[in-house]
């Protein structure tokens, strides 16, 4: 399965967590792409395959500074996402108890809006959980990849 991960990060957490999760996928046998939201345009979904997005939250609850331009861009083109199948890895921390992990939680509801199918739960990694997020979202991903392949081969 091809699989390219969307990270937006501000502190560098969600590119590690997806370069762990690259490499236990690729592990698995999937072809994985990692692509900082840096530059990233609504017609990223363009590309073959299946999708992970592996974000943060930032400030009151936003997209790390490097999605915004990203997510605004999804926002304004609104491509028809019809038969994109996304997971959602969200990194937070509760003691942000009014944010926590709205980063992951604005992906999935605009990727709904533009109908991309999310499969499975949106991960919610908590920093303050005591938790290695890398490896929570390998689990997580490696589970995910189970949920998804099937569907990507029916496609």
């Amino acid at each position: 399965m091809q699989i390219s991960i969307l990270v937006g990060t501000m502190t560098g957490t969600a590119e590690l967590v997806a370069g762990d999760v690259q490499k236990a996928l690729e592990d698995k046998g999937h072809s994985v792409e990692v692509l900082l939201m840096d530059t990233l345009k609504a017609d990223v979904f363009e590309r073959p395959g299946t999708f992970l997005i592996c974000t943060s939250t930032y400030g009151q609850g936003d997209v790390p500074d490097n999605a915004r331009d990203f997510i605004a861009d999804l926002q304004a083109v609104k491509p028809d996402l019809t038969g994109k199948l996304v997971g959602i890895i969200g990194l937070g921390d509760t003691t942000y108890q009014d944010t926590f992990n709205q980063g992951g939680a604005q992906f999935e509801k605009g990727l709904r809006a533009l109908n991309a199918t999310i499969v499975g739960e949106r991960m919610q990694h908590n920093a303050s959980s005591g938790t290695l997020p890398e490896e929570d979202g390998v689990a997580w991903a490696l589970a995910w990849a189970e949920q998804v392949e099937p569907l990507a081969k029916a496609a």
